[in-house]
């Protein structure tokens, strides 16, 4: 009985982060057909950059696991709408500072040693990466949200719909319409983007009636002390 009920828990969460990963995989799949520079360049933007930032940004709305736990226990079911409103922005804030990974990738490449060919095409694909570096600010503390009302099924479903669409999408950008390596970037935005609408859309339009009250001027309360908390999380889970 114990073990059916885990897994009630564990499955989705399982099941929506293998599907948000296979989104980057599947993408280096198609670039893979586009040529040897582009699966390197793509791979290298996905795995160290995106990679990178994927990490530190995850760790940081992991705070919202204790904050959100506990409102929930104690039934104040608005507060995690606070706190996730509150994650939003100084996620946001960190992604924008972060921003010279993507800006300045080429040259950042060349000092450690990457072949120029690789390092400029991957400079390239790394600004039109942004897009789902700033998703992750968002993703991340909508996943929190859902996962501390145990909405992981919501995660999950949603998480499966924009794999099956990325798919499409990937052949579509890369056989349909030819757009190259810079049309295999796009696909991740839109993937990352439509996960991130639907669970926002989810969220604020009657699924999630007690802890969704509506945007709150709260949410601007106390941002340094949820930053402190974010970034000491963020540097553990890193």
């Amino acid at each position: 009985m114990e073990t059916k009920k885990l897994w009630r828990i564990v499955g989705p969460a399982i099941f929506s982060r293998v599907s948000t990963y296979s989104i980057l995989v599947i993408t280096q799949a198609f670039a893979g057909h586009l040529g040897e520079l582009e699966l390197a360049a793509i791979s290298i933007v996905n795995n160290v950059i995106l990679g990178f930032n994927l990490g530190l940004l995850l760790g940081m709305a992991s705070a919202l696991e204790t904050l959100c736990g506990q409102a929930f226990g104690a039934k104040k079911y608005d507060m995690l709408g606070v706190y996730m409103q509150r994650s939003w922005i100084v996620l946001f804030l960190f992604a924008t500072l972060l921003l010279p990974m993507y800006l300045f990738a080429s040259p950042i490449l060349k000092f450690f040693g990457q072949p120029e060919d690789i390092a400029e095409l991957s400079g390239v694909i790394a600004v039109w990466a942004i897009p789902t570096h700033f998703a992750f600010a968002f993703y991340f503390p909508l996943s929190r949200f859902f996962q501390c009302q145990l909405k992981n099924r919501v995660v999950a479903v949603v998480s499966g719909v924009a794999l099956v669409v990325h798919i499409f999408v990937c052949w579509l950008f890369v056989y349909g319409l030819e757009l190259g390596v810079k049309g295999t970037m796009a696909t991740i935005n839109v993937s990352w983007w439509l996960t991130v609408f639907m669970l926002f859309t989810y969220a604020t339009c009657g699924g999630c009636t007690l802890t969704w009250t509506g945007f709150s001027i709260e949410a601007f309360t106390r941002l340094w002390e949820f930053a402190k908390l974010s970034t000491s999380s963020g540097i553990m889970l890193w």
